[in-house]
């Protein structure tokens, strides 16, 4: 396990980190954008498990129907538009103008993960119920979906292990610059899930929609809308892969599917499909 790169990177980070030159200023301004960074990102993590729990009916909403749909769309709409137009060479330019001179590209992953964490909550939060409720789980099958539920995110959680947790939770940012260093991006990710198929993060993020207790016309949008963006999405990313990693990603493109990974159950265990 100390030789897992994934691992490595993180106490390599935070060695660094804890070794960090003087300067009180920089440091100041690293710390508190860390604070700021996970306390926004813990929020808006549990305000969405809860809420989607609940089939989205704990909105603090009150826009009049039948408006307030086109606003629930909206808001649904919003995180994965802003989340994609912030990885273009535009959009990185805008993060690393939210941040003090001299420190916008150091600050940048946490400037991504502060505004997608924001969203969320946004999102959440300002979420004006339909009042319906189409289905409610109960009994055994309550228990076995929020099971699946659980599990989803569990799933969601080691995707983003796999994948850098420093860089998808914003650390990576703060911590360079507490240590006075430039940011080191994770390599391709091919260990863990990666090993199976290509985007594990999505697919576990589009699990966590459909496997509720409760189901609503607002949980229904919120899945529909949400699944078609994981399902889309990928395809961007991948494109900006190919710029950076070329042969090195096609050859992994060609031999790890894109979303479903393909058992074999003579021999009992996971392959890669071709």
């Amino acid at each position: 396990m100390r030789n897992d790169p994934r691992i490595q990177r993180i106490m390599s980070l935070l060695s660094d980190a804890f070794a960090a030159p003087p300067g009180v200023r920089r440091v100041t301004i690293a710390l508190l954008a860390g604070i700021l960074c996970h306390s926004i990102f813990a929020a808006a993590v549990l305000s969405m498990m809860y809420a989607m729990f609940y089939g989205l009916r704990t909105g603090l909403g009150e826009v009049p129907h039948p408006w307030h749909y086109l606003a629930n769309v909206l808001l649904v709409v919003q995180f994965p538009l802003a989340h994609s137009l912030l990885l273009t060479a535009v959009g990185r330019r805008f993060l690393t103008k939210l941040a003090p001179a001299g420190y916008g590209i150091a600050l940048s992953t946490t400037n991504y993960a502060i505004i997608a964490s924001v969203q969320l909550l946004t999102l959440f939060w300002l979420w004006t119920p339909s009042g319906a409720v189409w289905w409610e789980a109960e009994g055994p099958m309550f228990a076995l979906i929020c099971m699946a539920y659980t599990g989803s995110w569990l799933l969601l959680i080691k995707a983003i292990f796999d994948a850098g947790a420093e860089l998808q939770s914003g650390a990576l940012g703060w911590l360079s610059l507490l240590a006075d260093k430039a940011p080191t991006f994770p390599d391709l990710p091919t260990l863990g899930l990666f090993r199976y198929l290509r985007q594990p993060i999505y697919l576990a993020f589009a699990l966590t929609l459909w496997t509720v207790p409760v189901w609503t016309p607002d949980q229904m949008i919120l899945a529909v809308l949400w699944t078609g963006y994981c399902i889309g999405a990928p395809m961007l990313k991948e494109r900006r892969l190919a710029k950076q990693f070329g042969k090195r990603f096609y050859a992994y493109q060609q031999r790890t599917p894109y979303m479903i990974p393909r058992v074999q159950s003579g021999r009992g265990r996971v392959e890669t499909a071709k």
